[in-house]
This record gives structure tokens, sequence and C-alpha cells, in this order.
């Protein structure tokens, strides 16, 4: 399950917790593709402007703010494929597993 606070508000007790992020430079070529593929006109900036403000947001609002904390397993896709990242996390599924 995914979702900016499944770690900490909905599941806090989870065997694995994955903080899943990249830059928002990625994140924002990454939406930018999405938006333009789908036939959407938006300029790069302006989707990177709206990532950096959902984050900004997501930080510091009263109500289930994001947060990492050390009991995440942070994996930065920034320079990752998806083939990569998943190896990665079904590692640590298998390590949280076998304990």
């Amino acid at each position: 399950m995914d979702g900016r606070d499944i770690g900490t508000v909905v599941f806090p007790n989870a065997e694995l917790k994955i903080f899943m992020t990249a830059s928002p430079e990625v994140r924002a070529r990454r939406r930018f593709d999405e938006l333009s593929e789908s036939g959407i006109k938006t300029t790069y900036e302006e989707v990177l402007g709206n990532i950096r403000e959902r984050d900004r947001i997501d930080s510091s609002r009263s109500d289930s703010p994001l947060t990492c904390t050390d009991e995440y397993m942070i994996l930065d896709n920034t320079d990752m494929s998806r083939d990569e990242q998943f190896a990665m996390a079904v590692n640590w599924v298998n390590s949280a597993l076998n304990g």
C-alpha cells in the first residue's frame, strides 16, 4: 500500500516501511512526460513548481504530515530503473519476512 501517511497513520506498526522518493526534478520530468503523452499541455517548470508546493504542504500540514523516520527503509529512485526499484523492494520484503 502506498500513500504519504500510510506508515505513520494507517499502518504505524508495519513490519516494513519503505519511503520511496526521488529528486523533485526527476519526479517533475516523469510527471511532465506522462502528461505530455496524454496530450495535456503544460510546462516542465509548472509541473516542478506544483511538485515542490505539494511537498511543502504535505510536510508542514498539521494532520498526518509527510514524515520519514528512522524506521523507514529509504528507496531513492532518482537514478534507478523500475526493475532496480522492484528488486530492492523485494529484497527488503524478503529480509523482513525472514527476520
